[in-house]
């Protein structure tokens, strides 16, 4: 019983982390980093903005998935 409810919730882990990392947009600055222009308001305050956000939900995520995948690796259940 433990181990299917488990599986559910690995399954529900692997889609929502797959939406969040597709919903984030890419971390190359292009020719912007070259000139500076990386350090904007918005570059500073990035942390508070919904991709930083979407960043933290991704670690929490991830994190939440290798655990569930040591767990359901285990032979006990």
């Amino acid at each position: 019983m433990l181990r299917t409810i488990l599986t559910v919730v690995f399954i529900l882990i692997c889609l929502a982390l797959s939406v969040i990392v597709l919903a984030q947009e890419g971390k190359s600055a292009g020719l912007g980093a070259i000139s500076g222009a990386a350090e904007t308001y918005w570059g500073k305050n990035k942390g508070r903005s919904m991709e930083g956000k979407l960043v933290m939900i991704t670690r929490v995520l991830a994190v939440a998935f290798i655990l569930v995948a040591i767990l359901l690796n285990i032979k006990r259940f």
